[in-house]
């Protein structure tokens, strides 16, 4: 049976649960994901579990979050002082909301403290500094020329 290697894109169905179970993101009901292994189109820890696997291979992959989305960096929390902050924008801990980098790119982030003088903004991915875990599926494989 064909075994995936580092430069074939593959299809896999997944599911992918925080250390309590709770679900966080899924493949279910819909087509599986495609990517080239061994490229960075997802997880480090997770891209490192394909290889060897074959068409209709199951496994559990738990992936520490280092090799996931990363430790917590409070270096990417910042308070903005409320006054810079249109009058329109919704404040409430837990909004998601976009700010502008320096280079003019899109970089979400999400309310996590406010009060009258200022908002305090996380740009951390939200699953940074947990470890995940993965029921992935291998459905299809496409050899690498």
């Amino acid at each position: 049976m064909t075994q995936v290697k580092n430069g074939d894109t593959v299809h896999i169905h997944y599911t992918g649960t925080l250390k309590d179970g709770t679900p966080f993101d899924s493949s279910a009901g819909r087509d599986p994901l495609a990517f080239q292994v061994g490229t960075g189109q997802i997880i480090p820890g997770l891209d490192a579990a394909i290889p060897g696997m074959a068409v209709g291979d199951r496994k559990t992959v738990t992936v520490p979050c280092e090799q996931a989305y990363g430790e917590v960096d409070p270096g990417r929390r910042t308070a903005v002082p409320r006054a810079q902050i249109p009058p329109d924008v919704p404040v409430d801990v837990g909004t998601r909301l976009q700010m502008q980098g320096p280079s003019g790119e899109a970089v979400p982030v999400m309310v996590v403290a406010s009060d009258e003088a200022s908002v305090t903004l996380d740009a951390n991915h939200p699953l940074a500094g947990q470890d995940l875990t993965f029921d992935i599926e291998l459905v299809a494989i496409k050899n690498a020329a």
